[in-house]
């Protein structure tokens, strides 16, 4: 039974997914921390701007392969400054980042099934 692997696509598209991801991780601590903030009562301060700062370049990253899950960051950047109330602004960004995590694993799904290329093996497996 061979195996199989990506393409140089493929590996490349993978590859721009996993740094989303990585960065998504990131903005999805700081909505956290924003979160328990305003649970105490005490202010969101810094936080949204903070995540518009991390999702601006996540944003550019995205555009060139995946434009729609792009155009879903630019959507949560404009949330982040919208005003408001600070408990919606957190229900907001949570809905957001929980959209782009699934939009990101669905994508990565689809880039397996889409590049996968069998693997040649030296030997007669049969």
């Amino acid at each position: 039974m061979a195996g199989v692997k990506l393409d140089g696509a493929g590996a490349q598209k993978m590859k721009t997914i996993e740094e989303a991801l990585k960065t998504l991780q990131t903005m999805h601590g700081l909505v956290e921390r924003m979160a328990i903030e305003v649970k105490n009562q005490r202010g969101a301060g810094v936080l949204p701007q903070q995540v518009k700062r991390m999702a601006t370049p996540l944003q550019g990253q995205l555009k060139g392969q995946f434009g729609m899950i792009a155009d879903q960051v630019s959507a949560m950047i404009l949330a982040a400054g919208r005003g408001g109330g600070e408990q919606i602004k957190v229900r907001t960004l949570r809905e957001h980042v929980a959209q782009i995590r699934m939009a990101l694993e669905i994508v990565s799904t689809k880039v397996k099934e889409q590049h996968a290329v069998p693997i040649e093996t030296a030997g007669g497996d049969e």
